[in-house]
This record gives C-alpha cells, sequence and structure tokens, in this order.
C-alpha cells in the first residue's frame, strides 16, 4: 500500500488540521511535518487545543471556529480523548453541546458537518449507533472517516477486538464477567465468544498496578496446539501506517467494496463491545 502511495507524485497537498495535542496528537504533527511518502499529500495548517499554546514547533495553534471555516483545512486529526473526542463535534452546528462530556463524538461531527475529511483515534465513539451516525453523515457531507481506540475495557480493548473479529469473522457474545478490586485499581474482563460456526473464544482484559500492555495468546486447534507467536518485532511508526492508508482514501485508492466492508466490521466490533458492557453491568 505505500508503494502505491510513494509511486505518485502529489498534484495538490489536503490542508490539515490537529484537534488535540496530547500524546497522540503530538505524534501526528511530527509525521505530518517529517518528510514520509504520505505526508507529502498532506499540509499542515495548524492545530486545535483547549490550552493556550500559542506554537509548537512553529506550528501556529488556530481556534476551533477558524478551523472549521477555513476553506484552506480540508482534513481534521480529531485526537482527543473519548469523554472529549464526543464534545468537540456538535460546535458544528453553531452550539457547544455537553461542554466537557461526549468531546470526541462532537468534534468529529462539527468537522463532517463542515465538509472536512476525518481521521480519528480510537474508538471514535462509545457507542455502535453514534458510529452509524457519524458514518453516514461522513457519506453525506464529506469522504472518508478512518478510525485509527478508553473507559470501559470493552471499548478501550477495541484494537484487540477488532483483531479477533480480523482473525476468526464475526462474533457473537456468549458470556461477560468483569471482575473489580476499586481499592487496589484492579480490572479483570473475562469474556466468552463464538465465531459463526460455533467454536469458543475467550478474551481476558486485565489491568493493575504493575501489569505491562503484554499479549497472551493461547490458539487450540484439532492439529494442535499454538501457545505463543513468532517474534515480529515491535510495531514502529502505527500512526504513521494509518496515515497512509487515509492518504489512499483521499486519493480514492479503495474501492467501495472494501470501504464496506471495513464498515461493516468496525460497527460489528463497537455493537460487541456494547453488548459485553451491558452484561457486565
Amino acid at each position: 500500500m505505500n508503494a502505491v502511495v510513494s509511486s505518485l507524485k502529489p498534484e495538490r497537498k489536503f490542508g490539515v488540521v490537529v484537534v488535540g495535542v496530547g500524546r497522540a496528537g503530538s505524534v501526528r504533527m511530527r509525521d505530518l511535518q517529517n518528510p514520509h511518502a504520505s505526508s507529502a499529500f498532506l499540509n499542515l495548517i495548524g492545530f486545535v487545543s483547549r490550552r493556550d499554546l500559542k506554537c509548537i514547533d512553529e506550528v501556529l495553534q488556530i481556534s476551533l471556529e477558524d478551523a472549521l471555516s477555513s476553506q484552506e483545512v480540508e482534513v481534521a486529526y480529531i485526537c482527543s480523548e473519548s469523554t472529549s473526542h464526543e464534545d468537540y463535534i456538535r460546535t458544528f452546528f453553531g452550539r457547544l453541546v455537553w461542554k466537557w462530556i461526549a468531546y470526541h463524538y462532537i468534534n468529529i461531527r462539527q468537522f463532517l458537518n463542515a465538509g472536512k475529511h476525518i481521521l480519528v483515534e480510537y474508538p471514535m465513539t462509545l457507542s455502535r449507533a453514534a458510529a452509524q451516525d457519524l458514518w453516514e453523515l461522513a457519506e453525506q457531507k464529506a469522504g472518508p472517516l478512518e478510525e485509527e481506540q478508553f473507559g470501559f475495557p470493552a471499548f478501550s480493548g477495541i484494537s484487540r477486538l477488532t483483531w479477533l473479529v480480523s482473525l476468526f469473522g464475526e462474533l457473537s457474545l456468549v458470556s461477560a464477567i468483569l471482575e473489580e478490586r476499586k481499592e487496589d485499581q484492579y480490572m479483570k474482563m473475562t469474556v466468552c465468544l463464538e465465531t459463526e460456526n460455533k467454536r469458543p473464544l475467550t478474551w481476558i482484559e486485565e489491568k493493575g498496578p504493575g501489569l505491562k500492555r503484554n499479549r497472551h495468546l493461547s490458539f487450540h486447534f484439532k492439529s494442535g496446539s499454538l501457545e505463543n507467536m513468532p517474534d515480529v518485532g515491535v510495531n514502529k511508526n502505527i500512526f504513521l501506517k494509518d496515515q497512509n492508508v487515509f492518504v489512499q482514501k483521499l486519493l480514492g485508492q479503495f474501492s467501495e467494496k472494501e470501504l464496506a466492508v471495513e464498515k461493516k466490521r468496525i460497527l460489528h466490533c463497537l455493537w460487541l463491545a456494547e453488548e459485553i458492557q451491558k452484561c457486565c453491568c
């Protein structure tokens, strides 16, 4: 995919604004300023932040209103945290709803209503209905809505859930249990899933002091078991990789069929996360 982008010479650049300059936003700005193949198609106009920062690495801070109204800004990278993620979106309707709540969703919706293309960090929303709403708005108003994933563990771990669906196809929920020890800052979620051909699959998310972000896998087949995955090294430049995919979408290099398959998978994963949350509450 990268070869497709790097083999092209940009006829023009898409103006980009980065909304939110925490860890993810800072990395996005770095990638936009560095000479990568996909960055050649993008021009960093500025950044939006609730903090008064004025300038970061010679990139100027601009207001949300200016970002929404500017003809120069065609693309928004939404990097705010998800409880903030939903709150930013609705300013596009000329009113700021739920000032600090649902910031992420509001940000996205505002920029879509302004006709901007969106690249948004996980999770796009914390419900399937809201995601469906944003996708339909994107199809009406702008173009690509690319999701790159806090809160309830089924949502904070949705990248793992998406990975499982990519491996095994659509899944159904059998049971889900959430164990919490707030005094120890410990949480464990155990989810039993089933594949379309009725094969069992268990997903466990465990968080607490001293627990690292490790992935442990155990696959059992008729022919044997697989307890360890081959070491393929550290997954570097993950932000840049999805920027490459996003630029391909901007350039129309994804078919309607491919986009529809991606939309179906993401909405299915959000539906599963909702069902898991209901089961645990």
